[in-house]
This record gives structure tokens, C-alpha cells and sequence, in this order.
């Protein structure tokens, strides 16, 4: 077993007070933090990504610049490159972090995987450079980009568990119906918590019978 983290958009325009602010933001940072600060050793990568939208237009549809945005497909502008918004929330340690994935750069994005790195490396091209077998999901937000990043690594393959006291959701329903949703889809959805019985696959297969069983409740 080879174990990444994928931090999603914890961002300033995602967090209390910014564009598309959620709450619960700041607290998934400090959390975040405290995760790699205790167990950053359980993983082999630690991916951070963040929506980098153009600024000088609608970037494909997903900016609602001349109508009222229907926060389904169209939003408020956010998260524009090289603006406070699009930074890491400050309560959120990078030291940590490895891969920088940018993501949305002129077209609408939800997933990690339709980012790049530095380099112009797809997400996929990076796992498989380094075996990666099995990956922890935390960020911003539950209902939107983490639903997304997390589909699509369970569709690459992937072994995914979500840590739901490390998510943020835009409304409390849909983000219930997110964890159920991925739940199905063969995501473990259980707790930060889990990490303190790594090596246990007794453990680890226990939470993700009782996070299946909340998710679908």
C-alpha cells in the first residue's frame, strides 16, 4: 500500500469571508494542519490543489458575469489567479505538501485530476510515477470539488477514503447526499481518527464498514 493525502481548495475565496466562502473552512485548515503535523508519515505524497481561474473572463461558462449565478453551474467570480482569494488559507501549513496541482485555468473544474503541477503533469501521471495505490481526501467542499476529485480517483482506481470531520460542505444536505453518494460508489467515509490504527487493516477495514454504514443511513 502506497498512501497519498489530496488536500482540495482550501482556499481564502472557499473559507469564512471569501467569494464562495463555506463554513467550517478555517477549522478544515487548522485541522488539515494538525493532520500533517501528527501523520504526515502515513503518506508517500501530500497534493494541495486550488482553483486558479482567469481573471479577464467567464472561464468557459463558470463565471456568471452578465446574469445572476445559479451556484450549480455558474458562480460568482472566485479564486482568480494571483488574487488573495486564490491563496492557501493561511491556517493551512504547506511545509507539508509535495505536489501543487492548479486547476480551472480558463475552463470550469471541480476535480483534482483535471489540474496540472508546476511541470504541466497530470495528477494521474504523478500517482503513477509513484505507485500510488490508495489516497486520503480532505478540503473544500464536500459537495462540489471534493464529490468530484473523489469520483474520479475511484475511477482511476484508486483505494479512497474521505475524512468527514476534514471536509467542508457549501449546504448541509447536499453535503450528506455527497458522502452517501460516494459512500456507494466504494469510498470509505469515516474519520481522521483512523489514522491512529495505520497498520491495522482489521481497523482500518472496520471504519470503513461503519463509514459505509453512516454514509448510506
Amino acid at each position: 500500500m502506497t498512501r497519498a493525502l489530496f488536500i482540495i481548495d482550501v482556499q481564502n475565496d472557499f473559507t469564512e469571508g471569501g467569494a464562495l466562502g463555506v463554513d467550517g473552512g478555517a477549522a478544515v485548515a487548522a485541522g488539515v494542519t494538525e493532520l500533517l503535523t501528527r501523520r504526515r508519515g502515513e503518506y508517500e505524497l501530500v497534493f494541495a490543489s486550488r482553483d486558479w481561474h482567469a481573471g479577464d473572463h467567464d472561464n468557459g461558462g463558470h463565471f456568471a458575469l452578465d446574469s445572476e449565478p445559479n451556484f450549480v453551474d455558474t458562480w460568482p467570480p472566485h479564486c482568480v489567479a494571483g488574487t488573495p482569494g486564490a491563496e492557501y488559507h493561511p491556517a493551512l501549513s504547506i511545509d507539508e505538501v509535495d505536489v501543487h496541482i492548479r486547476k480551472g485555468q480558463g475552463v470550469p473544474a471541480y476535480s483534482i485530476f483535471e489540474g496540472t503541477d508546476d511541470a504541466g503533469d497530470t495528477v494521474s501521471a504523478v500517482l503513477a510515477r509513484h505507485g500510488i495505490t490508495d489516497i486520503d481526501v480532505v478540503g473544500i467542499a464536500t459537495d462540489y470539488c471534493v464529490r468530484a476529485s473523489v469520483l474520479d480517483a475511484l475511477e482511476h482506481g484508486q483505494h479512497v477514503r474521505v475524512f468527514t470531520d476534514l471536509v467542508a460542505g457549501v449546504a448541509p444536505t447536499s453535503s450528506e447526499a455527497a458522502l452517501a453518494e460516494l459512500g456507494h460508489a466504494g469510498a470509505t467515509i469515516t474519520e481522521s481518527s483512523v489514522l491512529a490504527g495505520a497498520g491495522s487493516e482489521a481497523g482500518d477495514a472496520g471504519a470503513g464498514a461503519a463509514g459505509d454504514a453512516e454514509a448510506g443511513a
